[in-house]
């Protein structure tokens, strides 16, 4: 890629973000647009522009953003979404401080050295002169300028240690002024039990559970809820449910057809076949009020049934004291550690009922089946993806498409197609795989393609192959060799991603275009325009692998390509902004896990960290610098700053600590209340009338 290349990538992709800006402003104004900018505030029953300032100004989100607070973030979001920001800060923070030293220092030194580039050197395969000038491949081996690089090393990674401690504490002391609220927080009260042994004879699975746990805890053991097997009354639950729905539908079309100039209205029909497709036809909401009433006794019954027959080897364990609770969740019950395993209750709704039945040995085979496979796919995706990556250079395009040769040539076009050939069949080439793996939405279909970015760098991967299978100990070397290579190809990537990326997450068009396009066609009861312009939350699955793709790229090459450092602090520093705006406005949280989700951010920034510092061995080993291994205490430093954090600060993210759990509550909880909202849908009595549950939840003593 040659420099007017990047800048046509980089210009119109700034231009698009603009455009995207200025149309979020005109749209987010207009009254039948609040739900898509603002549902967060909705559904909490606020006004739209609550606390807020109208504007025509479209820099306003920007100063609404920087003026908001951390505790403005919980308040509206949860702390799982301050973490996130914690993380994003963080990362600012290292690219910040990283690239105020290494740009003024290593861009002079390499850019007055007088070194012959070598095609193993260079940042962009050859073609990208100007910033082969700024990179470390322009300074010649064995020079004593590379000890400027070394000490550029050490100061990123000294910077991201200090940054990433900061962060961990910060963190560790969110997650626990969250759980010291004195709010009531239902699943504090409460614990699940796993791989209870078989019960006696004569007792039932309940009275085991209830005995044993009396015994245990005495005078604050509440009650248990064993754990069924709810397949078939999920499956007469859901279909109640869908009739239910088709009933409002056929109200509402029935209400729509008296209001169009026919008093008596028009009866709404459907066919009792296949998807209402085929069979006789039928008045739709006498036919549904009959399968109504037909599956209400039926779901009755079935859930007499699960109760009492199906019950499994796991449950509930509900407490009248949260400390109480805390402890037990994180002793050992048995003296084997496959029986009577606990762990603390997650929200009501988070729970897998499917899950809780698993015992212990399959949930650790299923683990490890899992890691397999997760290699498996890494490793066999870099094959496509090393193919596309190879055809997609204009050199080999003009090989294999000979008539295309004329065309390329021109200098408008190729200026074109090297900015922008290698993405776009990236991501076509991520959308074909990701629609054949049958993602249900757009939006995970795209951030699919994102996520699988990570593996990139395969590009010149298996260019080396042969390589590394004579010479295994040279893994390191053909690392640093062939990572400076694609470079540019990364800034332009990164460039695309955060004004691009951005742009649509601001303006939220595809949703906005969904969203109308339902209402108009599809949706005729209010709760089915309320579930298409439902927001979804953060996504963190998805956003942040795709985060730490970036974060990888930029880190790997801050040191080699010091250019780059710009771009991740604009993505960053954009990130922060628009996502910010996001958080307060459109997303609401599906779960909150009061941020223990940083640990394994942490993990996977500190892997990024020691990728970089072993890419950098390599590299200085491949310029032949004799002082090379002075880098290797870096690496060892890393494995320890990881253990002292993981040791330090790791625990209190696996369990709640016994003092933030005795903080008093504002009031006394009712446990009846905190009972009854684990029952799962299926099985929840609409009487309130929890005889029925006689067989599988115990009494109150």
């Amino acid at each position: 890629m040659d420099f007017n290349s990047f800048l046509t990538s980089l210009g119109t992709s700034f231009v698009l973000f603009v455009v995207l800006m200025f149309l979020f402003t005109w749209l987010s104004r207009r009254p039948g647009n609040h739900v898509l900018y603002y549902p967060n505030r909705i559904l909490r029953g606020m006004d739209p522009y609550e606390g807020l300032r109208a504007s025509r100004n479209p820099f306003a989100w920007i100063r609404e953003a920087l003026v908001s607070t951390e505790a403005d973030v919980i308040r509206m979001s949860g702390v799982d979404s301050a973490v996130y920001f914690v993380f994003l800060t963080t990362v600012l923070g290292i690219l910040v401080l990283s690239g105020l030293v290494l740009l003024p220092v290593l861009l002079p030194v390499a850019a007055t050295a007088h070194g012959v580039m070598k095609s193993n050197d260079t940042t962009s395969e050859g073609s990208f002169n100007d910033l082969d000038k700024l990179s470390m491949g322009h300074v010649e081996q064995r020079s004593a300028r590379l000890w400027a690089f070394v000490i550029a090393t050490y100061w990123v990674s000294f910077v991201t240690y200090c940054l990433l401690w900061k962060a961990y504490k910060h963190v560790s002391d969110l997650r626990a002024a969250a759980l010291m609220s004195p709010d009531v927080k239902n699943e504090q009260f409460a614990m699940v039990v796993r791989d209870i042994p078989p019960a006696p004879e004569g007792q039932t699975i309940k009275e085991q559970v209830d005995s044993y746990f009396r015994a245990i805890y005495p005078d604050t053991f509440y009650r248990s809820m064993v754990v069924t097997d709810n397949k078939q009354v999920n499956k007469i639950y859901e279909e109640l449910e869908g009739y239910r729905k088709k009933l409002a539908r056929a109200e509402a079309i029935y209400a729509e057809s008296k209001a169009t100039g026919n008093p008596e209205g028009t009866r709404p029909t459907t066919k009792t076949g296949f998807l209402g497709l085929i069979g006789k036809k039928v008045d739709a909401i006498e036919y549904y009020d009959e399968k109504i009433k037909e599956l209400i006794p039926k779901l009755v019954a079935e859930q007499k049934v699960t109760l009492k027959d199906r019950q499994q080897p796991a449950a509930i364990i509900f407490f009248n004291n949260r400390v109480t609770a805390a402890a037990a969740s994180q002793s050992l019950h048995d003296t084997m550690v496959d029986t009577w395993t606990v762990s603390d209750a997650p929200e009501p709704h988070q729970l897998l009922w499917t899950n809780l039945a698993k015992n212990f040995y399959t949930r650790r085979i299923r683990q490890y089946v899992i890691y397999f496979i997760v290699f498996l796919t890494i490793f066999f995706y870099m094959i496509p993806i090393g193919f596309i990556s190879a055809l997609t250079t204009l050199d080999n395009l003009k090989k294999l498409l000979p008539f295309l040769k004329p065309v390329v040539d021109q200098a408008t076009i190729k200026t074109i197609l090297e900015a922008y050939l290698p993405q776009l069949a990236l991501i076509f080439f991520g959308c074909c795989q990701s629609s054949y793996c049958s993602y249900p939405r757009l939006r995970a279909l795209l951030q699919r393609v994102m996520h699988k970015g990570l593996h990139l760098e395969s590009n010149t991967l298996f260019t080396t192959l042969k390589r590394i299978e004579k010479d295994p100990n040279s893994l390191v070397p053909l690392l640093a060799e062939s990572l400076p290579g694609s470079a540019t190809f990364f800034l332009t990537f990164v460039a695309l991603k955060f004004f691009v990326g951005y742009g649509l997450e601001l303006s939220r068009i595809v949703p906005l275009i969904i969203f109308h396009l339902k209402k108009k066609y599809l949706c005729k009861t209010e709760a089915e325009v309320k579930e298409a312009w439902a927001p979804g939350d953060l996504g963190y699955a998805t956003r942040i692998p795709a985060d730490m793709l970036i974060l990888t790229i930029v880190i790997c090459y801050s040191v080699i390509a010091p250019l780059i450092i710009p771009f991740g602090i604009i993505y960053y520093g954009l990130g922060w902004l628009v996502l910010r705006n996001q958080v307060l406005k459109v997303y609401v949280p599906s779960y909150e896990s009061y941020g223990r989700i940083w640990p394994h951010i942490y993990v996977r920034i500190m892997a990024s960290l020691i990728l970089y510092q072993a890419t950098m061995l390599g590299y200085f080993s491949a310029k032949e610098f004799i002082y090379t291994p002075v880098l290797i205490p870096l690496i060892i430093l890393s494995f320890i700053f990881v253990l002292v954090c993981r040791k330090k600060f790791y625990r209190f993210f696996q369990c709640t600590a016994l003092e933030v759990a005795s903080c008093e509550l504002k009031e006394t909880p009712n446990m009846q209340v905190v009972f009854r909202s684990f029952i799962p849908p299926s099985l929840s009595s609409e009487k309130a009338d929890e005889d029925q549950f006689e067989d599988a939840l115990s009494h109150v003593v």
